[in-house]
Order: structure tokens, then C-alpha cells, then sequence
């Protein structure tokens, strides 16, 4: 392949000097050795003089060099036309300059082939471009699996979508099972897959292969299916804790409409008691209703990116009126330079409303809540990549077999307190499906008697 700077001259003369003359000598041995042996025979035998002979033979001897010198010239020109598919068509090899007859026409041909074969190789370079941009932009994650089940490439979405769980949803025993069953068949293969970590999700995969090549197109069925699944919580779950209060209301009401129908005093007294069912009814709507916006989304990491010290700071000044109220201050630890996480800032300030919230009821009176945040390299129990938030009491701590429940919804370890403060059992069923949906941890320390900690752990990334 000529240089790219070569002119079609340079070429031109490169070319005769490169392939011309063994192209000569060929032409010249096929050519010009018959007529000359003969006409050295001729005159040996004296059959023809010696001067006409010698004649003969030097104008057979340049006509057969002469045409082996153009011939090898536009060989050597065709032979570059033939491996001129990367040339630009300025670099090209003239035809004009062809002089055997008939080269110049097959030339010509030969430029139109090269011509034709760079056009289809640009269309097919488009379709491709236009394919693979097409894959990249599908709004539902697709894989591409080498033919021992590797990852060669995914789209944007799969990306998002999974991230780093990539690996752990390729080791899906039904997954791997609907690989082997599409590339045994050779025919697309559809299969429902459930995970469990880090949070619950319901998905659709049809793998389809493709030569030794295998495509995974994933449909997230998760929202779906907590849809579904929040309807039956919050019908069963509302019909348990609003049946008490919804029997206090109406026998209050009975009341007042009967035996209490004239005495004032006892009209105030139940009407206050009813206001406040009525409020825990709404507070427990409330929550139910955020736990299960919550759950819908909480496959979905998210995207925002958050520096979290004006948020705590926010949120511990909005506490100071329950602050006054039970006589216990916050102590806030919280470094400028916290690294910045991606968060939903207002799931995350219901995370930290509803420890500090819990911090106060059942801190102690007169106590002090301490607030520390920190990068998480302080503490081996966590990933190093990640932010620490801690919000400690001093109140009367929490018994070691009860811990591993609290989260669960409507859980309380003193109900008559808890119910008596204001408390629906749903605040800590909240933080932790938040924190899943961050991708964090949530840890609970508690030692009886001293206090209990809450650390939430944040990855910096996903």
C-alpha cells in the first residue's frame, strides 16, 4: 500500500520502478525468446545473412522488451489498484496513464469495483452504527454473552440498572438454566427471576442466541409487582391497626349520642380522646402511605448526588421544639468535608427526622443525642467507599432479642409506650427500606440501660 502523502505520479513511478521490470523480463522471456532463437538458428544454418539476421533479431529484441516495459508498467498499476480499498479516491491510480490496450478499460472496471465495495462498506458501517445505537438507547437493560456466559457488553440501561449486581444476576440458577436451554435449542427462551439482594426485585428475561452469542433483554417487572403487592399490605395492614381506634370512635360517638348526650363534662373528656385516635388513624395512614411510595421505587437506585452536612443540620434545627419540650438537646459531629453520595435528599431527611424523632421519645429527659457523621474508613464494620451517620440516646436501651426486629413494620418493643408517645411502629420500617433503596446498611447498637445507636452506612458510589 502506497504512503498516504503519494501523488499519482510518485505512485505511478514507484510502481514501474517496483514491479515494472521483473514484469518486463517475464514479458520479454515469453515474448521475444522464440523469434530470437529462431533467427539465430536461421543464421547459423546460413539460411539468413548475417547483417539481416543480426537486424532482425535487435528489432524482435526491443519490440518484445518495449512492450514488456509497458506491460509490467500497467500491471504494477492494477496490482495497486487491487489493494487500493483504504486509499482515498485522490490516491487512486490514474487509467489515463495505462498504454497496453485493453488495461485501460479493465483499470476502469477495477476503480469501479474498489468504488462499489467502499460504498457497501460504508452503508454496512452506517446499519451498524445505526443498530448499535438503536441497542444502546432501549429503554430496557440488554447484555451480550460470550458463549461461556461472560459479559462483552451491555447497554446504558443495564448499567443503571444493575451496576455492579451484574455478576450476581448472570449466577441466577434460573438464568443459567435458560441459557443452556437457548443455546441447546437455538431458540429464544423466556424466564421469570427473582432476587432477593441487596433488595427484592421481579424480573423477565429472554435470552436469545445468536451464532456462539447469547442476548439477554431484561424487563424490571419490580414496580409491577409492589403495586400489586402494596394494595394487599395496605388493606391488610390498615385494616389491623386502624380497628382499634375506628371501635373507640364509634362507641365514643354512641356514647355522646346517648347516655352522654347531656353532660358537658364528659362530652370535652371523650371528645379529646377521640381527636387523638382520629390523629393516630391519620398518622398511621400517613406512614403507610410513604412506606408504600417507598417500596415501589426501592429497586430503583438513586441518581442525585447530595452533600449531606446542610441536610443534618437542617433537620436537627426542625427539632427543636420537641427538643424544649422533653428538655434534651443534640450534640451534631458532622465534618465539612463529607464526601458528596448519591441520594434522594427527601427520603434520606425521613431517615434521619424519624431516628432523631425516636432519639427523643425514648431518649432520656434531660439527655443529650449526639449526632456524629464521618467517613465510613473509621469503622471496619463497613465498606470503605461510603459515609457514616450515627444518632445515639442515653435512654433506657433496647433488649438484645428484640433488635433484629425492630424494622419490621408495626413492631414495638413497649406498645403501651410507644402508643402513649405517639408512635405508629412504621418509623423504622421506613429508614430501612430507604436505606436499601440507597444501597446502604443500617446497624443498631444497643446496650441496656445506657442507650442505643443507629449508624446508617451510604456508599459514595454505586
Amino acid at each position: 500500500m502506497a504512503d498516504a502523502g503519494l501523488t499519482t505520479k510518485t505512485l505511478n513511478d514507484k510502481a514501474l520502478s517496483d514491479k515494472a521490470w521483473p514484469a518486463a523480463l517475464a514479458f520479454f522471456l515469453a515474448l521475444g525468446a522464440l523469434p530470437t532463437i529462431i533467427f539465430g538458428l536461421l543464421v547459423a544454418f546460413h539460411e539468413l545473412a548475417l547483417l539481416p539476421g543480426l537486424i532482425s533479431w535487435g528489432i524482435c529484441l526491443t519490440v518484445a522488451l518495449g512492450f514488456g516495459i509497458l506491460l509490467g508498467r500497467d500491471m504494477a498499476v492494477m496490482a495497486q489498484l487491487v489493494r487500493s480499498l483504504r486509499m482515498s479516491p485522490d490516491e487512486l491510480p490514474k487509467t489515463t496513464n495505462l498504454a497496453v490496450p485493453g488495461m485501460r478499460l479493465l483499470g476502469q472496471e477495477a476503480i469501479n469495483l474498489v468504488r462499489a465495495e467502499r460504498l457497501n462498506q460504508a452503508r454496512a458501517s452506517d446499519r451498524s452504527a445505526a443498530d448499535h445505537a438503536l441497542l444502546e438507547r432501549l429503554p430496557d437493560p440488554l447484555l451480550r454473552l460470550n458463549d461461556s456466559g461472560a459479559v462483552i457488553w451491555r447497554n446504558a440501561s443495564a448499567i443503571a440498572t444493575f451496576g455492579m449486581e451484574t455478576a450476581a444476576l448472570l449466577r441466577h440458577p434460573d438464568l443459567r438454566a435458560a441459557l443452556g436451554e437457548a443455546t441447546s435449542s437455538g431458540t429464544p427462551v423466556r424466564q421469570s427471576i427473582a432476587l432477593t439482594v441487596p433488595v427484592p426485585r421481579h424480573l423477565d428475561a429472554t435470552v436469545i442466541p445468536v451464532g456462539g452469542l447469547a442476548y439477554v433483554l431484561i424487563a424490571d417487572r419490580t414496580r409491577e409487582r409492589n403495586v400489586e403487592k402494596m394494595r394487599a399490605d395496605f388493606i391488610a395492614n390498615s385494616s389491623h391497626e386502624l380497628r382499634t381506634p375506628l371501635a373507640s370512635l364509634i362507641g365514643f360517638i354512641e356514647t355522646l349520642r346517648g347516655p352522654a348526650a347531656d353532660d358537658v363534662e364528659a362530652q370535652q373528656r371523650f371528645l379529646g380522646i377521640m381527636a387523638e385516635q382520629a390523629h393516630r388513624m391519620q398518622r398511621v395512614i400517613e406512614d403507610l402511605l410513604s412506606l408504600s411510595r417507598i417500596e415501589i421505587n426501592e429497586h430503583q437506585p438513586p441518581e442525585t448526588v447530595l452533600f449531606l452536612p446542610p441536610l443534618l443540620e437542617r433537620i436537627a434545627a426542625g427539632m427543636e421544639p420537641m427538643l424544649q419540650t422533653n428538655h434534651t438537646r443534640i450534640e451534631l459531629s458532622i465534618p465539612a468535608d463529607l464526601p458528596r453520595i448519591p441520594a434522594d435528599a427527601d427520603q434520606l431527611a425521613q431517615v434521619f427526622t424519624n431516628l432523631l424523632d425516636n432519639a427523643i421519645k425514648y431518649g432520656k429527659r434531660n439527655g443529650c443525642i449526639k449526632v456524629i457523621a464521618a467517613t465510613a474508613s473509621t469503622d471496619d464494620r463497613f465498606a470503605a467507599n461510603g459515609v457514616l451517620v450515627s444518632v445515639t440516646d442515653d435512654g433506657a436501651g433496647i433488649a438484645r432479642e428484640h433488635i433484629p426486629r425492630l424494622t419490621e413494620r408495626f413492631y414495638r418493643v413497649d406498645k403501651g409506650r410507644s402508643r402513649s408517645v405517639g408512635g405508629t411502629g412504621l418509623g423504622l420500617a421506613i429508614v430501612k427500606h430507604v436505606v436499601n433503596r440507597h444501597r446502604g446498611r443500617l446497624l443498631i447498637d444497643s446496650v441496656e440501660g445506657q442507650g442505643t445507636t443507629f449508624t446508617v452506612w451510604l456508599p459514595t458510589r454505586p
